[in-house]
């Protein structure tokens, strides 16, 4: 911690920091349109597009920061007009357009630096803009990074309703007389605007991840874009931040560092969101699962009764898919609620509550077979399988509302009497 405060004490190492929060939080934001319009491919182009400007620049007016963003955003958006164009005007797939222009543009630009590095007295290396040199932060490009952030985020606020509405609904947008290629090709205005801040941060390549990573992991997190712009703009902010002391602390590259923090940030995202995390769809897959196997034994145990044959462990598992170990822990959980309970010792009995919840299933599964050959025009061969997925998730209205609409019909496709609803 002592070396962290004395390092950041210098004024090379604070304007480092800076950079990075600022370009963190731009891309954080910036990246969720471009996750959502599924333009994570043209951001990647875009950043490695943007070199031949550079180059361009460098030979008209020399090593100048100014000339460089100029040269890098007129170099982008002739980048995003030309996958435009390709993909309206040209069969070609998609992606294919997006390959070609970028590639292209990128071989053209590493082609420059290689050529003027040649010359005696020039400094313009080319892992500098691959990877960034975040620790060489000048006064001027900290400027510079500061009011491209600050348009950017401007930019988002102003028109947030424009972005909304084109991102996810461009036709009823066209009708209210918004132009969606104009907003489209406003983004890849910014977005080039954002390379260029993270050119001197974590490079051409490295961009992409501070663009898309960010923004994912706050998809996983929430539904509603406000929220979903503010948590991408933190993450985006701490992977930055994280990424340049873990890099320091380490002696490596900052760039890297960031993209690593960031998909870090992610995985661990992916772990643990309360909603879509794989830990907590586990726990309810395995929840439901149970509940299923619960209720199979309960109707299960309904149909042997209706059969007048004996309750019993023995006729279960020949009907059930599942082990003697499995099935003597659901009996269990159904004896403790007062479903199932022990006639002597090898025999069963459904309590009133048991019988209700068991005609429940049967009559659910019983209607939607009849509501799938009645409706649907499945034949009966077909319908089992889904009646069998579905009797479990069917709440009681729905039932009533498909009953109601089949004229409350007393037999299933089969022939089998369909129980009445108990009250």
């Amino acid at each position: 911690m002592e070396q962290l405060i004395e390092v950041f004490q210098e004024p090379w190492a604070l304007r480092a920091l800076i950079a990075s929060s600022l370009v963190g939080l731009m891309c954080g934001v910036l990246g969720c349109f471009i996750v959502l319009r599924n333009m994570a491919l043209i951001g990647d182009a875009l950043a490695h597009a943007i070199l031949p400007g550079v180059v361009i620049a460098f030979v008209l007016v020399g090593y100048s920061t100014l000339s460089f963003f100029t040269g890098a955003v007129l170099a982008g958006l002739f980048t995003a007009i030309g996958i435009t164009w390709i993909q309206h005007n040209v069969n070609t797939k998609n992606d294919a357009a997006i390959g070609i222009v970028f590639t292209a543009m990128f071989s053209i630009g590493v082609i420059g630096i290689s050529w003027i590095s040649q010359n005696e007295g020039v400094h313009l290396d080319l892992n500098d803009f691959l990877f960034g040199t975040v620790l060489g932060v000048s006064d001027s490009d900290l400027y510079l990074t500061a009011g491209i952030t600050a348009y950017v985020l401007i930019s988002v606020v102003l028109f947030y309703r424009y972005l909304f509405i084109t991102t996810f609904q461009p036709v009823i947008a066209e009708t209210m007389g918004i132009s969606v290629q104009t907003i489209h090709y406003f983004l890849m205005l910014l977005l080039s605007f954002a390379v260029v801040a993270s050119l001197q941060t974590v490079g051409v390549i490295l961009v992409v991840a501070m663009l898309i990573t960010p923004a994912s992991t706050a998809l996983l997190l929430s539904d509603r874009l406000n929220v979903v712009l503010v948590i991408s703009g933190i993450i985006g902010l701490l992977a930055a931040i994280l990424g340049l002391v873990a890099s320091i602390l380490l002696d490596t590259t900052p760039g890297p560092a960031m993209a690593i923090v960031a998909t870090l940030m992610y995985l661990i995202t992916v772990l643990v969101a309360p909603k879509k995390g794989l830990i907590i769809r586990t726990v309810q897959k395995n929840r439901l699962q149970r509940k299923i196997q619960l209720e199979d034994t309960l109707k299960q145990s309904w149909r042997i009764l209706q059969k007048q044959e004996v309750l019993s462990m023995d006729n279960l598992l020949k009907r059930l898919g599942f082990n003697r170990s499995t099935l003597s822990k659901h009996l269990q959980r159904l004896k403790r609620d007062g479903l199932i309970n022990s006639i002597g010792t090898d025999s069963l009995e459904l309590t009133p509550d048991g019988l209700n919840q068991a005609n429940r299933l049967v009559r659910a599964h019983r209607l939607w077979e009849t509501y799938l050959v009645k409706e649907i025009g499945l034949t009966e061969e077909q319908i089992h399988e889904d009646a069998e997925k579905y009797e479990h998730l069917l709440t009681e209205d729905i039932l009533d509302e498909v009953d109601k609409e089949l004229g409350f019909p007393t037999q299933d496709p089969h022939g089998s009497p369909i129980p009445t609803k108990k009250v």
